[in-house]
């Protein structure tokens, strides 16, 4: 992986033939009252994360715990990568589909754990 001209040794490779590990945060969808605002795809292997307005913050938890630092966005119409480590946007190339959560999930979402005051719970 290049960075601004340098090879990462330590950075892991992006795989572009992984999938993305389902529609929704791992981790949110693993609690009964877990949710998410937008999410983020590791690009690295494809874990999907809840974005770091959300409460929980699990796409940046994530890369920091496994060290994979660069996301994707699994937004619908989004098709930018950031780099944790660099902490800026950065190049991608395109990946395993779906590229984006299923057109009639609501954001937030889930729909059925959403708060009502989820505005106010944004970071």
């Amino acid at each position: 992986m290049e960075h601004h001209g340098l090879i990462m040794a330590d950075t892991p490779p992006i795989d572009p033939t992984i999938p993305p590990s389902g529609t929704g945060c791992v981790e949110c969808m693993a609690t009964d009252d877990g949710w998410w605002f937008h999410l983020r795809r590791c690009v690295h292997c494809g874990h999907i994360g809840c974005c770091d307005q959300s409460r929980s913050q699990h796409g940046s938890k994530h890369a920091a715990a496994e060290q994979h630092p660069i996301i994707r966005s699994f937004e619908p119409g989004e098709d930018w990568f950031y780099d944790y480590g660099q902490d800026e946007y950065a190049e991608g190339r395109e990946l395993a589909p779906p590229d984006h959560h299923p057109l009639d999930q609501t954001v937030p979402g889930p729909q059925d754990r959403v708060p009502r005051d989820w505005e106010l719970q944004l970071h």
